[in-house]
């Protein structure tokens, strides 16, 4: 017994050691991100994406079908690439420090609301979810209501050229990514046999 509780206790060192490496390889990429967006880096199938700027989509109560327009908002604090575990790009996300996300799902890849787990997932039980709770808080009077989470999903016809996100705190945004890059993982490999 005295054995066991050795090994769980040096278990829990090596992984409390391992999540702190993990957030400072995660910072480091942060700064590079910056970096190479300083420097003028950006993906090819984003080569307009920066050209007009406008105001911040408003949150919807629901998904709503518009005209694509690619990231439109100023200089982001941060950029983050999605990949899949063999290192294809997925999309870009642009973090404002507004607390707004801006998630460009990689051109190439033809993604589109059809396409499982998209709506039934990251739409009904991540976005909606979290727009719910807190369109309760602002009903109890405990969250003011231009504090709201809220989402809009620009598209062009059924594909999905923007998600932007609005009033997404640093907890939310760990969930969001995750779920995001989970999401369109899984697009992926379903489009993938289905080609």
């Amino acid at each position: 017994m005295k054995a066991m509780v050795a090994l769980k206790q040096r278990l829990e060192k090596r992984l409390a050691k391992l999540e702190a490496e993990t957030k400072e390889v995660q910072a480091t990429l942060d700064a590079v991100n910056g970096i190479l967006l300083e420097k003028g880096f950006k993906r090819v199938t984003l080569k307009d994406a920066e050209e007009s700027k406008s105001e911040q989509p408003k949150p919807q109560s629901a998904p709503k079908e518009s005209k694509p327009t690619g990231y439109r908002g100023g200089e982001p604090e941060n950029v983050i690439p999605l990949k899949t575990a063999n290192d294809e790009s997925l999309a870009l996300i642009y973090v404002e420090k507004d607390r707004s996300i801006h998630v460009l799902p990689d051109e190439s890849k033809h993604f589109s609301v059809n396409t499982p787990p998209f709506s039934n997932f990251l739409v009904e039980r991540v976005l909606v979810k979290m727009q719910d709770k807190d369109a309760e808080l602002v009903r109890l009077k405990q969250l003011a209501p231009e504090q709201m989470f809220g989402y809009h999903i620009v598209r062009e016809d059924d594909l999905i050229r923007e998600i932007v996100i609005t009033n997404a705190d640093e907890e939310r945004f760990k969930e969001l990514k995750s779920s995001i890059r989970w999401t369109l993982d899984k697009m992926y490999e379903k489009m993938k046999f289905t080609q």
